[in-house]
């Protein structure tokens, strides 16, 4: 009877020997209404007596026992059913500890895999910073993930057709001689990509480490910030010698 909630056979028939008598038995009684042998009974109702299903009294010597009232019953494995429903939910919704490490990648394709890879797990946000062509092998996946709601905010250096909403475009400026390709990918706030040329071999670092995610999520806020700029002032700032040197000294 009890078996499908989690006793064991001996306590199940234990329990149904009590429940299913008008008075309270001693062992020997119980061994005879429950088949469960001698050697088991008093191991099985100290089992039963921890788990809350039996009540225990000694009466002139004698150790008599009873069964939990079946209604009682039903309620304690009811509660004792949401209670671990909710162990479980808390067990699944547990969150992982952080992972602040910091991977490293080589193979200008397989960074691409990798940036593939990670706008499709994207569900809230990308932010996306790279040159033109680098950005168009990704278009297609950027524009379905904008159509699912993922907002979408890119950087582009150089011109790309794209009807996404948030493209901030930057035409570098020919004095721009050491200007070099990077790419940064930032999704969900959560994971960061940053992908730069060394010598003449992509290299790419990954990681989900919080301050890293800030410092290169900052860092694309920053490009933006001074395309707008250029965009609205450039003419001018470059002919301060001043700050035109400290433009060209800058990322682009």
């Amino acid at each position: 009877m009890l078996q499908q909630f989690g006793f064991t056979q001996y306590e199940s028939q234990v329990y149904e020997a009590l429940i299913t008598i008008d008075e309270a038995l001693d062992a020997t009684s119980i061994v005879k209404r429950s088949g469960v042998p001698r050697s088991k009974v008093y191991d099985v109702l100290r089992r039963m007596i921890e788990k809350g299903m039996v009540l225990e009294s000694t009466t002139e010597k004698k150790r008599l026992y009873t069964a939990l009232p079946i209604d009682s019953a039903i309620t304690k494995l009811k509660n004792d059913f949401n209670e671990n429903i909710t162990q479980l939910k808390s067990i699944q919704t547990r969150k992982k500890p952080a992972d602040d490490r910091v991977w490293t990648l080589k193979e200008d394709q397989s960074i691409h895999s990798l940036v593939s890879e990670l706008l499709q797990q994207s569900s809230s946000s990308i932010i996306f910073s790279g040159w033109a062509d680098d950005i168009e092998q990704h278009l297609s996946l950027l524009a379905e993930k904008e159509v699912e709601g993922v907002i979408i905010e890119l950087h582009s250096i150089g011109e790309i057709d794209s009807n996404l909403k948030n493209v901030t475009t930057l035409i570098p400026d020919s004095a721009h001689q050491k200007l070099e390709r990077s790419r940064i990918v930032i999704v969900d706030n959560e994971d960061v990509l940053f992908a730069g040329i060394e010598g003449t071999n992509w290299q790419a670092i990954y990681t989900k480490s919080r301050p890293l995610v800030t410092f290169f999520k900052e860092f694309f806020y920053h490009d933006i910030a001074l395309t707008e700029i250029t965009k609205k002032f450039g003419p001018s700032m470059m002919e301060d010698p001043h700050l035109r040197d400290l433009l060209l000294k800058l990322r682009y």
